[in-house]
């Protein structure tokens, strides 16, 4: 069983508390919105990271990231992208994004869609939280942990 972190929209904070529910993960995906190379490097001392440029990343370190990744962990593609909006509709089992700050879990069609919610800046009355994938071959389960 392998476990892959996800986190998304640190906007340039990374929170203790994210980096502890991380640990011990395989892989990590980032959806977005980092605010600051330092987030990828420390999150690179857990895991390999994957991770994607979001609408407020700037600057030439984040020219550097994809709009969109494609990452096949066991048998399950993941398609990985910062608003969901944008993405083209490749064939994944899984979709990761950020973006809308809302921790959400939804199957539809066959295809697992997670947003883990921000990890960053608390925004409004939304919770901050990450989120992990749960793969063993072809199989996958999604969860969400409240941070604080």
């Amino acid at each position: 069983m392998l476990r892959i972190g996800l986190i998304s929209d640190t906007h340039g904070l990374l929170r203790p508390e994210a980096l502890e529910y991380l640990r011990g993960s395989h892989r990590i995906i980032h959806g977005g919105d980092i605010g600051d190379p330092a987030i990828l490097e420390a999150l690179r001392a857990i895991a390999p990271v994957v991770a994607v440029r979001g609408n407020n990343d700037r600057g030439a370190w984040a020219r550097r990231l994809r709009d969109a990744a494609s990452l096949k962990i066991d048998a399950v593609r993941v398609c990985v992208v910062h608003d969901l909006h944008d993405f083209t509709g490749e064939r994944c089992r899984v979709v990761i994004s950020g973006h809308s700050h809302r921790p959400k879990i939804e199957e539809r069609d066959g295809v697992l869609y997670v947003n883990p919610g921000s990890a960053g800046p608390r925004r409004f009355s939304l919770p901050v939280a990450a989120g992990e994938l749960r793969i063993s071959g072809a199989s996958v389960r999604a969860g969400i942990r409240n941070l604080l």
